[in-house]
C-alpha cells in the first residue's frame, strides 16, 4: 500500500474544526453523564474535569476507600483502524496507549526497581475475523490467522518490554458479516484495558491547561506516521506509513515522567493520541476558559505530519516557569518547548513566524462537545472558529 497523495489543507483551522467534531474525537458527554461515575465519592480523575467540566482526561483514578490515600489508574488502548495496516503494530499501538495514559495521569512503570510494590495488570479483549482456512467460504483464512499470529507477537513484546502481566483476556473471533453473497470482515482489533496502583491519588495528574505564564512541552519524538490516522479518515484515506512503538525509547521516557512527577514539576499531561498534536492542544484548554502560544519546531516533518501525526509514546505537558530548568534538565532532548499558556482564550500555533492555527478555544470546545451536528451547522470554517459568537 502506498503513501496517498492528497492536498494540502490551506485552512489548517478549519481542519482542526473538523477533527475535533468527528466522531472518533468528540466529546462522549452524552453517554458518559448516563452513569454514575462517582458512586461512593472515590473518583479522583474523573472522564471530564476542569472548571468547565469539559475538559477529556486520559484514564480514570478512582481511591480504593477512606482509611489510606491509594488508589487505581485505569485505562483502555483500541486502535481498530491501525488493523488494516498491519496487525502488529495495531496491537503494539494499543497497548502503549493504555501505559502512556497511566503515565500521564501520575502512574509510574512498575518492576524498575526490586519490590517496588507498584503492580500492575492488563487484560485483552481480541476481535478477529474467522480465520479458519476454507477454500470456498473463507479462501484469505491463513493471512487472517498470521495477523492474530502478529498480535499475539506484539503483545508478548509489549508485556515483556514493560514487565506488565497479562492477567485476563477475551477472545471473539468470528467477527465477520455475511448478506447477498457479499462478506465482511472486521479489521484485526486487540482491546487491552489496564489497571495500575498509584499510592497516592492526591499526586494524580490531569489534561487540562491550569493556569496562564505555564510552559508547554512536547515530551517524545513526532515522526512521518499519518497512517491510520484521523486526518487521513477526513480525506477518505488510509495511507500506509503506520506508527509504530520503539519499547526502549517508550520505557526510557515513561520512567523520566514519573520522575519528573515525584519532584512535582509537572502541572497538566495529556497523551497523544487521535488526532496528534493539533487536538491536543485544544482539548488541553477546554478545562479553564485559556488559550495557548505555540510555536512548532523547524523538524524537516511536512506540516500535517507535525500537527496531526499520531506518533505512539507522546504527551503534552505544562511545567510552572518556576521549574522549567529543573524540568529541561531531567527530560533533556525529550521535550520540546512549544510555548505557553494564555489567559487569552485563544489557541495560536504557528511555524516559521507564519500562523497556521488561530482559533478561539471556547468555540473549539463547542465544536468537540457538539461533534457531528456542528457538520449541518456549517461552523468548521476559519470564519466562525475564530469568533466566540458564531454558533
Amino acid at each position: 500500500m502506498n503513501k496517498p497523495h492528497i492536498m494540502l489543507p490551506t485552512d489548517y483551522t478549519a481542519t482542526l474544526g473538523q477533527l475535533l467534531g468527528s466522531l472518533n474525537i468528540c466529546s462522549r458527554e452524552s453517554v458518559i453523564r448516563q452513569y454514575d461515575h462517582e458512586v461512593k465519592g472515590r473518583t479522583i480523575v474523573k472522564p471530564l474535569m476542569g472548571a468547565t467540566g469539559q475538559a477529556p482526561q486520559d484514564a480514570a483514578v478512582v481511591r480504593f476507600n477512606f482509611e489510606s490515600w491509594e488508589g487505581v489508574a485505569v485505562s483502555n488502548g483500541i486502535l481498530p483502524r491501525y488493523g488494516d495496516l498491519d496487525a502488529y503494530h495495531m496491537s503494539a499501538g494499543s497497548f502503549d496507549e493504555a501505559v502512556r495514559q497511566i503515565i500521564a495521569v501520575g502512574g509510574k512503570l512498575p518492576n524498575l526497581t526490586p519490590g517496588d510494590g507498584l503492580f500492575w495488570s492488563v487484560n485483552d479483549n481480541f476481535c478477529v475475523p474467522d480465520s479458519v482456512y476454507d477454500p470456498v467460504s473463507n479462501p484469505d483464512g491463513k493471512q487472517k490467522l498470521a495477523k492474530l499470529v502478529r498480535m499475539c507477537e506484539a503483545l508478548r513484546d509489549a508485556t515483556t518490554a514493560y514487565c506488565i502481566p497479562l492477567t485476563s483476556g477475551k477472545d471473539s473471533m468470528k467477527n465477520d458479516f455475511k448478506a447477498d453473497g457479499v462478506k465482511i470482515s472486521v479489521p484485526p482489533t486487540v482491546l487491552y484495558s489496564m489497571t495500575a496502583k498509584m499510592e497516592d491519588v492526591r499526586r494524580a495528574i490531569t489534561s487540562d491547561f491550569k493556569q496562564a505564564d505555564d510552559v508547554v512541552y512536547l515530551l517524545g519524538e513526532t515522526y512521518d506516521e499519518l497512517g491510520g490516522s484521523e486526518f487521513y479518515a477526513l480525506h477518505g484515506e488510509l495511507g500506509a506509513n503506520v506508527p509504530k512503538v520503539d519499547f526502549g525509547k517508550a520505557k526510557a521516557l515513561y520512567t523520566l515522567v514519573g520522575q519528573a512527577n515525584d519532584q512535582n514539576l509537572i502541572q497538566s499531561c495529556h497523551d497523544l493520541s487521535d488526532g496528534g498534536l493539533a487536538v491536543a492542544l485544544a482539548e488541553c484548554t477546554f478545562g479553564y476558559h485559556c488559550g495557548a502560544s505555540i510555536d512548532l519546531p523547524e523538524t524537516g516533518l511536512t506540516l500535517p505530519a507535525q500537527l496531526f501525526s499520531e506518533s505512539h509514546s507522546r504527551f503534552l505537558a505544562t511545567v510552572a516557569p518556576e521549574d522549567v530548568v529543573a524540568f529541561e534538565a531531567l527530560l533533556g532532548s525529550r521535550a520540546t518547548r512549544l510555548g505557553t499558556v494564555t489567559k487569552d482564550v485563544r489557541l495560536v500555533v504557528r511555524l516559521g513566524g507564519h500562523e497556521v492555527i488561530s482559533a478561539d478555544t471556547d468555540v473549539l470546545r463547542s465544536v468537540w462537545t457538539n461533534g457531528p451536528v456542528n457538520r449541518l451547522l456549517g461552523v468548521a470554517s476559519k470564519e466562525n472558529l475564530s469568533h466566540s459568537n458564531s454558533l
